[in-house]
């Protein structure tokens, strides 16, 4: 007979996703101007990749704004800067039922830039 402690689970132990990315050229400049339209934004992003939103706040800093959407998975956050028409983007997600890349293009689509940078880093625990 096998010990409970001798079963191991296929898989990772903890599935992390994390992709992040520079979008330049946003043609959506009044949107990086608005916490309130940002904050929508992360909302219907973490909805769009299956993630579970918690709380939403965001704060004008000089032009621009920074807003971080905190998600039972992990979180989604957006830091913008209209006078150059640059945001950063970064949506890091736990468990295998959540899709941060979703996320992270439905933000690129509604701020509609010229140029997207975009990287991805597998933080799962095997």
């Amino acid at each position: 007979m096998q010990s409970l402690y001798e079963i191991k689970k296929a898989g990772p132990r903890v599935v992390g996703r994390h992709v992040y990315g520079n979008l330049k050229g946003c043609r959506n400049v009044e949107a990086l101007r608005d916490p309130s339209v940002l904050e929508d934004l992360l909302r219907k992003a973490g909805e769009e990749g299956n993630m579970t939103i918690l709380d939403v706040k965001s704060w004008k800093i000089g032009e621009g704004v920074s807003a971080v959407a905190i998600v039972l998975e992990s979180h989604i956050t957006i830091h913008t800067w209209p006078e150059y028409r640059f945001a950063t983007v970064d949506v890091y997600s736990c468990g295998a039922h959540t899709d941060p890349r979703r996320a992270f293009d439905y933000i690129v689509r509604a701020l509609d830039p010229e140029e997207v940078t975009v990287g991805s880093v597998d933080r799962s625990l095997e």
